[in-house]
């Protein structure tokens, strides 16, 4: 989730990455509708912050989510792998 900025002369350049992000930006790089990414924020599933009535998103929120998705998907193959599929 890398984006071009302006320098202070105008000039387009490559930055450091992105600390925040709109919340209309996150579902454009992962996946889900806007609708849904804002459905996800009031569940508390993803923190955001109100700023001047704007939700903004840090940018390690969807980083840490997308980790958890795999990490829970990397426990069910794991389960699925153990006799009697995991269950005690």
């Amino acid at each position: 989730m890398r984006s071009l900025r302006r320098s202070r002369h105008g000039a387009a350049a490559a930055s450091e990455p992105r600390r925040r992000y709109s919340v209309a930006e996150v579902p454009r790089s992962l996946g889900p509708s806007e609708m849904t990414f804002y459905r996800t924020i009031h569940a508390r599933e993803c923190p955001a912050v109100r700023i001047r009535g704007r939700l903004i998103v840090l940018a390690k929120a969807p980083d840490d989510m997308v980790g958890a998705a795999l990490n829970a998907q990397a426990i069910g193959r794991a389960a699925d792998r153990m006799p009697g599929g995991g269950v005690a």
